[in-house]
């Protein structure tokens, strides 16, 4: 891939002491001048983006505030979620919004999923290598 970036795995010890790698992208949200590094964890199973409640307060953000209500499914499903937008600083490439359905979900990673986050890089998983690589998707 032009003009492609190589991330690692990073190392996760789960609750039951087994350590696995998973595919977390380091980033900077941003929205109204606040500014959060984070990191997502990249999810093709994952049919949108999921911002923790935890994150979206930090941004600024405000639950009375966002009226558009998104339905979750699977292990969220009985978690209220809104529609928001925020910008995204990922490595060197340029700034991208993303959508999030920020939910009220405890214990939850921020999850980068497709909508938005593969229509907007191509992205290659290198799980045996423990990397995987990102770049701007390409054209229109």
């Amino acid at each position: 891939m032009a003009n492609a970036q190589r991330f690692p795995y990073k190392i996760i010890d789960s609750s039951l002491g087994m350590v696995d790698r998973m595919p977390y992208l380091p980033l900077t949200l941003s929205l109204d001048g606040q500014s959060l590094k984070s990191e997502g964890l990249l999810d093709t199973g994952a049919s949108v983006n999921v911002l923790p409640y935890e994150l979206g307060i930090q941004l600024g953000l405000l639950w009375e505030n966002e009226s558009l209500s998104v339905g979750l499914t699977g292990n969220l499903a009985r978690f209220e979620a809104r529609a928001v937008v925020v910008d995204a600083q990922i490595s060197s490439f340029p700034t991208v919004n993303l959508a999030f359905a920020w939910t009220q979900a405890p214990n939850l990673p921020l999850i980068l999923g497709q909508a938005n986050f593969f229509f907007e890089f191509d992205v290659c998983f290198f799980r045996a290598r423990s990397e995987f690589e990102i770049c701007p998707k390409q054209g229109g």
